[in-house]
């Protein structure tokens, strides 16, 4: 397993959160098909097709994704076209691009991302 540190923006607030990365499509490659991950995944490279994994997926900066995903918490730096559903939250961090729509019962859009979609804001006990 890998260890990672990721940065979470939370308004002003910045926390350091440490977790395990399941899985890592690194950049420089390509997938297509659908992905399915247990534990958090980290994409760096070009995902076509669908993601799902029941914990966190994180799209880094230079990723590019034309997919569907779905996942208990989606951060996002890079660029993704496709529908998006979070149980628990989505974060869309600068210089990330995003097109489609998204479902989830909170959002953060850092200033500086380029967004082309729309929200559909859910309570968390409600499942999606």
């Amino acid at each position: 397993m890998v260890l990672w540190d990721h940065f979470l923006f939370q308004g002003m607030k910045m926390e350091r959160r440490r977790g395990e990365v399941s899985a890592i499509i690194e950049e420089g490659c390509k997938f297509e098909g659908n992905l399915s991950f247990n534990g958090t995944a980290r994409i760096a490279g070009i995902v076509n097709g669908s993601v799902f994994s029941n914990d966190t997926v994180v799209i880094s900066e230079g990723a590019i994704i034309n997919a569907d995903i779905n996942a208990n918490i989606i951060i996002i730096a890079g660029s993704v076209k496709g529908n998006i559903k979070a149980s628990s939250r989505v974060e869309i961090l600068k210089p990330a691009r995003f097109e489609g729509i998204i479902t989830t019962p909170s959002l953060i859009v850092e200033e500086g991302v380029i967004f082309h979609g729309t929200t559909k804001m859910r309570d968390k006990k409600n499942t999606l």
